[in-house]
C-alpha cells in the first residue's frame, strides 16, 4: 500500500514537472530546464553555467558565470527550439517571451490535457499492478476486497489531484 502511494506521488511530481514546460506567456526560469550547452567539451545544464532571472513578466535574463560560455549558451537555446529567439548583448542573453494568441493558448491547453491523461493512465497502470499483487497474496475474500477498495479510494484521490492540477494550468494558460 505504501509502495503504491509512493508511485502515485512520483507520478504527480512527474506531471507537475512536465506541465512546467508549457509556458503561459510569462517568463519562467523552468523554461530553460533540460537545455544543456557545451562548456569546455562537456554538456552542462544552463542552470549550472549561469544565473537565470526574470527582470520583467515576459523576459528572462541569462547571465553566465563565465563570459566565454555566452555563445555556447546562446547556441544551445537556439537549438532547443523553445520558440524564443535569444538576444546576446555581450554581457547577458535576454529572452523575450512573445504574447500568446488565443489559438496558441488553446493548443497549450490541449497539450496539458494530453499530459494529464497520460498521468491518469500511469496511475491506472500502478493500480492494476497493486491489484495483481494483492490477488497473489493469499488473503481471505474480505481482506482482499478491503485492500482492493482502499487502493481504489487512493486512485480516486489522485485522479482528483490530476484534475485539480489541470484546472489550475488551464486557468493559468487562458488568463490574458
Amino acid at each position: 500500500m505504501d509502495d503504491t502511494e509512493l508511485k502515485f506521488k512520483k507520478t504527480i511530481e512527474s506531471l507537475e514537472n512536465r506541465l512546467l514546460n508549457i509556458r503561459a506567456g510569462r517568463a519562467n526560469p523552468a523554461m530553460l530546464q533540460g537545455i544543456s550547452a557545451s562548456y569546455y567539451g562537456a554538456m552542462t545544464p544552463i542552470s549550472s553555467l549561469a544565473n537565470i532571472t526574470v527582470p520583467e513578466a515576459r523576459s528572462l535574463m541569462v547571465k553566465p558565470f563565465d563570459k566565454s560560455a555566452l555563445k555556447d549558451i546562446e547556441r544551445a537555446i537556439n537549438e532547443a527550439n523553445i520558440g524564443i529567439t535569444p538576444v546576446n548583448n555581450g554581457e547577458v542573453i535576454i529572452l523575450t517571451v512573445p504574447e500568446l494568441t488565443e489559438e496558441k493558448r488553446r493548443d497549450y491547453v490541449k497539450q496539458a490535457k494530453t499530459i494529464c491523461e497520460e498521468a491518469k493512465v500511469a496511475l491506472r497502470n500502478i493500480r492494476q499492478e497493486a491489484n495483481n499483487d494483492i490477488k497473489k497474496l493469499e488473503l481471505s475474500e474480505d481482506e482482499e476486497k478491503r485492500e482492493l477498495d482502499s487502493i481504489q479510494d487512493l486512485i480516486n484521490e489522485y485522479n482528483k489531484k490530476v484534475d485539480e492540477i489541470f484546472k489550475e494550468k488551464e486557468t493559468e494558460l487562458m488568463r490574458v
